[in-house]
């Protein structure tokens, strides 16, 4: 098998959710046989958003022949990595170099993981959700939006409201009685906008 490991290796993060990685070849006489490419081997540490630890599901790259980058594909945003290159050969690798540790940027959050509508009367509704299953970054704000919705399923005017990041139900109130709403809601961090769910209720029509 091969002598020695790749030296000089170089991570330049991309984006939230794409890497590069640079190493120097390997001399060949230290290949002991023919040289068939480069392995990365990477791994997610932690989410940097929670700080829990799971079973470390390695995974693993193949760069052909004498390639000395590869782009790595599918990281997960706002989380820590570790990675390392091997030299491989038709007997197998050669050793690993030392583990390398990058961090991915903040990307946009994923959406509530749930909208729930509740006690509805003449004139307000209470909203209560769950913050997204993947943050993806640090939580600045939710958004909401809703409007009405006549018999004829024509859209009244969009009404906008931001709420604080750490809010997890709302009163709305100065609402039309007998009138349906149709809210859209979604989790924002300073990248941007997640996706957004959306939900349908209806104030009373008396009491």
């Amino acid at each position: 098998v091969p002598m020695v490991a790749p030296g000089n290796v170089q991570v330049h993060v991309i984006n939230s959710t794409l890497a590069k990685v640079h190493w120097d070849p390997v001399p060949l006489k230290t290949v002991r046989g023919h040289l068939q490419g480069y392995k990365v081997y990477y791994w997610k540490v932690q989410s940097l958003s929670r700080r829990s630890r799971r079973h470390v599901e390695k995974k693993i790259l193949t760069f052909r022949g004498n390639k000395t980058f590869g782009m790595l594909p599918g990281l997960e945003p706002y989380s820590s990595y570790k990675l390392n290159v091997r030299v491989v050969n038709g007997k197998g690798e050669g050793p690993a170099s030392p583990d390398k540790i990058f961090n991915t940027p903040e990307g946009v959050p994923s959406s509530p993981s749930f909208l729930k509508i509740t006690n509805p009367t003449l004139d307000s509704l209470t909203l209560e959700w769950g913050s997204p299953t993947h943050p993806n970054g640090v939580l600045t704000s939710y958004i909401l939006k809703f409007q009405p919705i006549n018999n004829t399923h024509e859209l009244g005017p969009l009404v906008e409201i931001r709420i604080p990041a750490n809010e997890s139900s709302l009163i709305l109130k100065n609402l039309n009685y007998s009138t349906r709403y149709k809210f859209y809601f979604n989790a924002q961090t300073s990248v941007g906008s997640g996706s957004q769910i959306t939900e349908e209720a209806v104030t009373i029509m008396d009491e």
